[in-house]
């Protein structure tokens, strides 16, 4: 059996995307799913989707990571499903509304290849003496450093997301530095990847979040721009009594190719 798929990144984020509304692919086992994003030999990618029919929603995201086990929100696959969503004439306007991992979700296309999606709203913050820890959709560990390019994100990534603290449920773990106000650099180890990968939408996120604690909170929000090594977003926001609110996560979502493969 030939499975068409589609291939979409997001700052150097890649997913398989998968249209299933008509359920071709009832179910896929965690060694199928690890098999076709591996890099050597499958197609390759951080993580596999299947865009599926929901009632009251335009469409729901099932997300998978790259080890085949089901995934919690990812920020720039969200904005990639979108992007593949519009592109398959699910959605008849600009606007989509769709279920994730952790609820609903709004996402604006400006354009055919610049998404903007609503993340969940933010209030449980934890703090410890060198690192902040935010769940944005996923859990995210957050430190922030000098010098991000002498840091070893595999290893010390991966140091963080094994320790007795996380290990039971793992987390993110991302490494930010402050380049100027509103300007951040980040790097992060993804939990389901266990790896570096060159963008991450729900850290990136959560950095921040966690800036505008650290750095500038008693200040008016402000967008803030973010540099990953796969490119740049934008996280724009609103915070009140403690609680972040009307979240946006900003950035290109491009079509890269489309094939088959064998199931």
């Amino acid at each position: 059996m030939q499975i068409p798929f589609y291939k979409y990144q997001g700052t150097g984020n890649d997913f398989i995307l998968i249209d299933n509304r008509d359920l071709i692919l009832p179910n896929l086992s965690q060694a199928i799913i690890e098999q076709w994003c591996n890099r050597k030999f499958g197609i390759g990618a951080d993580g596999l989707m299947l865009l599926q029919k929901k009632e009251g929603f335009d469409f729901e995201m099932v997300y998978y990571n790259s080890d085949g086990n089901l995934g919690s929100m990812c920020g720039n696959g969200g904005r990639c499903i979108t992007a593949f969503a519009h592109f398959l004439g699910v959605l008849t306007t600009p606007k989509a509304y769709f279920y994730a991992a952790d609820g609903p979700h709004h996402a604006l296309l400006n354009g055919t290849d610049y998404v903007e999606l609503k993340m969940g709203d933010v209030s449980s913050v934890a703090y410890s003496p060198n690192s902040i820890f935010l769940d944005t959709g996923s859990p995210h560990h957050i430190e922030f450093v000098q010098q991000i390019n002498d840091i070893d994100v595999y290893n010390q990534g991966r140091a963080i997301r094994y320790n007795d603290h996380y290990r039971a449920t793992g987390t993110n773990v991302n490494f930010v530095e402050v380049t100027q106000e509103n300007q951040l650099t980040v790097a992060t180890y993804e939990r389901g990847v266990e790896n570096e990968t060159l963008s991450c939408g729900t850290g990136v996120t959560a950095a921040a979040l966690a800036y505008h604690l650290e750095f500038s909170l008693n200040s008016p929000t402000h967008p803030i721009n973010i540099q990953t090594k796969g490119g740049q977003l934008t996280v724009r926001f609103q915070y009140k009594d403690q609680q972040f609110y009307d979240i946006w996560l900003c950035g290109p979502a491009i079509q890269v190719f489309k094939g088959h493969i064998k199931l």
